[in-house]
């Protein structure tokens, strides 16, 4: 009987045992759900603001992730925007201090499959959501040593003349620039419109009876590559019929075969794209809103909404279009005057259209280290292409009121408008070398072997859903109660 009596108290041990531990656990539960609800702490805030200050707690919150969370991020960054390889030597040619020049590209495999990873990505259609400007920037033909050796140049032909290019004749260009590939020269002689490997047109096309039609020329001269380029909006560019025989395209649009910026943010390391700044941009800054402006009449009502906003915040507008002056003729006197005394800046661009974002966005703002609320492009284009946090978009907002009260959160906040700053340190506004560019893709002998022709340029260029006369938010012309 005693073995009996032993195996029931151990039971009985064994059963107190468990029901301590579970009675343990659920008062440690108990204990967790209740700290982290009396920590909290709610801030009675106007309904309309409680996203946008909610997306800057978020932000702060997760301002330390965890150290698999940042290697993760990091990996997904390298595969989605792998430019180029970082190089122990320093940074890329293209910045400021960079020393780095890519080497040549790997030469390609016969197998089709092979041949397709291979390729550099430098044109539309091998990576169509991307500008393709660094890949372009440090594109170095595998065979280049050869082309070099050979003596032979890539002739361009300013079709519209050299001093809508303010450039000089010949090669000179190219060596200036320090360009990875610059065996090219710029020519304006007509006389060798048949055999120039590349007519470049200037926001203007003007037929003439001098050159025969394009797919003429291409017939006797197989890899001429014919591009028109445009820095203005579709809304303030020649609407005319163009040639079909078009190849490539030189705009501010993504989708362009050679994208021309007004700027061009890239980071020093895409997984470092906030920093800690040590200084207080909102200091001694005790106006609100500025805007310099002249043209008051646009497609895209950017003056009405300016008036309207100014019902409930201060906007100063100095120009044509304002009450104050400043001398147009001295701009760095009235950068000055902004960088000095105001918090914001009107960043209106005067059309809706894609990926149209200006210099007022960058050099009459960011520069000065005030916050741009910008109109022109669609907010997603700013995303893509603008630093991270360094801006506000109207479209954000369902009315200029609403934009005001942020504005007036942001004025009393410090810290919040400072948080739009931590961009800074993390990479350069670069020189996007458009004639080093263009150069290094008349090279790619690869590509030149398979024309592409524009059908309908102008279809391309102003058809449906690349302007809006409208808010981007809306599809409606903007109207205020």
């Amino acid at each position: 009987m005693a073995p009996r009596n032993l195996s029931l108290k151990l039971c009985t041990c064994f059963t107190l045992i468990c029901a301590l531990l579970l009675i343990y656990r659920l008062n440690l539960e108990v204990y967790e759900v209740w700290q982290t609800l009396s920590t909290r702490t709610y801030v009675e805030i106007p309904q309309h603001l409680e996203r946008k200050v909610q997306e800057y707690v978020d932000h702060q919150e997760q301002e330390k992730p965890k150290e698999e969370e940042k290697i993760e991020k990091g990996e997904k960054l390298e595969k989605e925007e792998k430019i180029y390889d970082e190089p122990s030597s320093g940074l890329p040619w293209f910045f400021k201090k960079g020393k780095y020049y890519p080497p040549p590209s790997r030469a390609h495999s016969n197998h089709s499959l092979q041949k397709q990873r291979d390729a550099p990505k430098l044109l539309p259609h091998q990576d169509p959501h991307k500008d393709r400007i660094v890949n372009q920037l440090m594109y170095v033909p595998h065979d280049y040593a050869k082309i070099k050796a050979s003596g032979r140049l890539k002739t361009i032909l300013l079709y519209n003349g050299r001093r809508t290019w303010n450039v000089k004749k010949g090669r000179d260009l190219f060596l200036k620039d320090k360009c990875p590939v610059d065996t090219c020269e710029v020519t304006d002689d007509m006389g060798l419109a048949h055999t120039a490997d590349m007519i470049l047109y200037k926001n203007l096309y003007v037929p003439t009876k001098k050159l025969s039609s394009a797919r003429e020329i291409r017939a006797k001269n197989t890899k001429q590559i014919k591009m028109l380029y445009f820095l203005e909006s579709p809304v303030y560019t020649q609407n005319t019929k163009v040639p079909t025989g078009i190849n490539w395209t030189a705009t501010y649009r993504r989708d362009s075969t050679i994208v021309t910026p007004y700027s061009k943010w890239v980071y020093f390391d895409a997984k470092v794209q906030q920093k800690k700044q040590d200084r207080n941009y909102a200091a001694n800054r005790t106006r609100k809103v500025a805007w310099f402006v002249s043209n008051c009449n646009t497609e895209n009502g950017r003056f009405k909404y300016a008036l309207e906003l100014q019902k409930y915040i201060e906007v100063d507008i100095y120009g044509f279009c304002g009450k104050l002056k400043c001398d147009r003729f001295d701009p760095e006197k009235c950068f000055k005057l902004l960088e000095n005394n105001y918090k914001f800046y009107l960043a209106f661009e005067n059309s809706n259209c894609r990926d149209y974002i200006t210099e007022k966005y960058h050099q009459n703002a960011l520069n000065r280290g005030v916050l741009p609320i910008v109109m022109g492009a669609r907010p997603g284009d700013y995303k893509d292409l603008a630093p991270l946090n360094s801006y506000i978009h109207v479209d954000d907002f369902a009315s200029p009121k609403e934009l005001a009260d942020y504005l007036k959160v942001l004025d009393d906040d410090d810290d919040l408008y400072n948080s739009f700053f931590q961009w800074k340190g993390t990479g350069e506004f670069i020189n996007t070398h458009f004639w080093c560019r263009v150069c290094a893709m008349l090279h790619n002998e690869e590509q030149l072997r398979e024309p592409h022709f524009y059908s309908d340029y102008n279809h391309w260029w102003r058809g449906p859903g690349v302007c809006s006369p409208f808010s981007w938010r809306s599809k409606t012309l903007f109207e205020f109660y």
